[in-house]
């Protein structure tokens, strides 16, 4: 799959999920500042680690002491790693008490990922 084919798409799909538009957006729909926030935030994806704390978090919420055991980790390089991906608009975070709880910030990123691991199969 081309490159240009999957920033267009996923940068369509950031952007409809959003509800910034009512249909399937074309590239040509975004404008130079919404391409540039849609790269941005596949260059804050393009990492495995980044890759595989968005895998975790799909379906769930969890704070940085889950994200480090689930996935082997060190806790500082999560802190990191979930630092770069809110930065970027991924994820939102949600302070509880002593914790906080991370979770995506638009259901579109599982597309993105689901997109980006058919990709990597072929």
């Amino acid at each position: 799959m081309n490159i240009i084919y999957l920033l267009r798409k996923c940068a369509s799909l950031i952007y409809v999920k959003q509800g910034k538009y009512d249909k399937e957006m074309k590239i040509q729909d975004l404008d130079a500042n919404e391409l540039d926030r849609a790269a941005s935030m596949l260059k804050a994806i393009a990492h495995p680690t980044r890759i595989a704390i968005l895998s975790l978090l799909e379906d769930n919420r969890f704070t940085v002491s889950e994200i480090h055991k689930n996935l082997n980790i060190e806790q500082s390089t999560t802190s990191h790693h979930l630092g770069i991906l809110k930065d970027k608009g991924v994820l939102v975070s949600q302070r509880e008490g002593k914790n906080t709880y991370y979770s995506l910030k638009y259901e579109s990123i599982q597309n993105i990922i689901n997109c980006v691991s058919k990709c990597a199969r072929t």
